[in-house]
């Protein structure tokens, strides 16, 4: 008798603190027995399943502060400088546009001759940091023969830099 007596009261301790621990948690339950016997009941075990799946989860609460934290994932987030992607677009006016995707910095044109020039030249602009910097620029030119000699590419993307520090003067009115 006594050892079953054990078996209960150590079921309503069991029960109550459960009671307790779910309360406290802002959730309102009431655990209700079935039997009589030493072993667990069914609202009991499924109590205490529910306590130990949920404390298993590793769930964090999410706080005001969580706003101004930098959660992207650099290899999927790409920021463009505006100012080498307006550049770009201006020195480059006279190539039409096949695709130009701001969020990757990927500026595609087709083949067409610049002013006074006689050759036809297409480009290839990536824009792969946000800094105004010749590290940041990387343009690729071809013409109807191959790749553009080394200087005019140098040229080119000297060109949109110096056009980009302009910009970004102009935005500061200096």
């Amino acid at each position: 008798m006594s050892s079953q007596s054990n078996g209960i009261g150590r079921n309503a301790a069991l029960a109550l603190c459960v009671g307790l621990l779910l309360a406290g948690c802002g959730r309102v339950t009431e655990v209700f027995r079935t039997d009589d016997g030493p072993g667990e009941s069914a609202a009991e075990r499924n109590v205490r399943e529910d306590l130990e799946s949920t404390s298993a989860q590793n769930t964090r609460q999410s706080t005001f502060f969580d706003l101004f934290e930098n959660t992207d994932d650099p290899n999927t987030t790409i920021e463009v400088n505006k100012y080498l992607w307006n550049a770009s677009l201006d020195i480059l006016n006279f190539l039409p546009i096949q695709s130009a995707d701001p969020f990757s910095g990927v500026i595609v044109t087709g083949y067409g001759t610049p002013p006074g020039g006689g050759r036809a030249y297409r480009a290839t602009i990536f824009i792969r940091d946000p800094a105004l910097e010749a590290r940041s620029l990387n343009v690729a030119l071809a013409t109807r023969s191959g790749p553009a000699p080394t200087e005019t590419v140098r040229a080119v993307e000297d060109a949109i830099l110096t056009r980009a520090r302009q910009l970004r003067l102009r935005d500061l009115n200096l």
